[in-house]
């Protein structure tokens, strides 16, 4: 790989690096208008390192038989971490990833090429938008339906409302999960909005997080799960075993009361997700 590739992104005008990561060797960062975006082990695509894909990664390996393909639809690409490890640690997957940036993954794959033969199909465009352009065959077929949407370090406030995930979840088979990154920080306003919001559409509903993020102390992301399969609070002892620790989740009675008084999020009152500093995710260099 080219030392330290950069790009000026067409769309956005943001700029877009790789760097290696100073403490592991064979793992590099995507970083997006100087924030770490992606985390990759470029030959051990198995192997996840941001605490919040992590947790994402143990969703996915709880969902239906251990190894055995899924469809999954990735809205926002980045460096293609989770496509890369749905692809090792349940080959035969078909994935459809949509992503606004072309030359973002161009850029990806010229410097950190994915496995060959994974069965990952791009699509360019806005999430939303090419999200509900997706082939007819697709809807009530999909496990995994994974919202990563960043512009910079914020998600657009037009994948953040009901309207937005009514149509996400009507590509979900009767036993697909929903899974959603949601930044925030103390209060947790913006992330309890969004359970509320993924609740009117989807009646099962946790949450998982570092325990002081889901205390609502700090800022961090929290991931959100939805499915109309109410087995899915069954995932919850092996998700917090697998950490990364300390691990905390809320379901059921806990989730009505981490909700709170939140209103549904409609398009007409969606905003952005809250500007982390800068310093927030940024990863100390040697």
């Amino acid at each position: 790989m080219a030392e330290h590739p950069a790009i000026t992104l067409k769309s956005s005008g943001l700029r877009a690096s790789i760097e290696p990561d100073p403490y592991q060797d064979g793992a590099f960062i995507l970083e997006v208008d100087g924030t770490p975006q992606s985390h990759v082990f470029i030959d051990d695509p198995g192997e996840l390192f941001f605490e919040y894909i992590r947790r994402i990664g143990h969703v996915l390996d709880v969902y239906g038989e251990p190894g055995q393909p899924i469809t999954a639809v990735h809205l926002g690409g980045g460096a293609l971490t989770l496509p890369r490890y749905i692809e090792a640690t349940r080959p035969g997957s078909r994935q459809q990833v949509i992503e606004l940036e072309q030359d973002l993954i161009d850029f990806v794959r010229e410097h950190m090429p994915v496995q060959r033969n994974a069965n990952i199909r791009i699509r360019y465009g806005d999430a939303r938008e090419v999200m509900g352009k997706l082939p007819t065959g697709l809807h009530g077929n999909v496990d995994v339906v994974i919202v990563d949407v960043f512009s910079g370090a914020r998600t657009p406030a037009h994948v953040t409302s009901v309207e937005f995930y009514r149509e996400a979840a009507k590509l979900l088979s009767p036993q697909g999960v929903l899974i959603i990154n949601v930044a925030d920080g103390p209060g947790l306003a913006f992330a309890r909005g969004q359970a509320a919001t993924v609740q009117a559409v989807l009646p099962n509903v946790l949450a998982l997080a570092e325990t002081q993020v889901l205390k609502g102390r700090r800022f961090g992301n929290v991931v959100l799960v939805g499915s109309n399969d109410n087995s899915i609070g069954d995932w919850l002892p092996r998700l917090l075993a697998g950490g990364p620790h300390p691990a905390k989740a809320v379901e059921g009675a806990e989730m009505r009361q981490f909700i709170g008084g939140a209103p549904i999020v409609l398009d007409t009152t969606a905003i952005a997700s809250p500007t982390p500093n800068k310093t927030i995710f940024q990863i100390a260099k040697k």
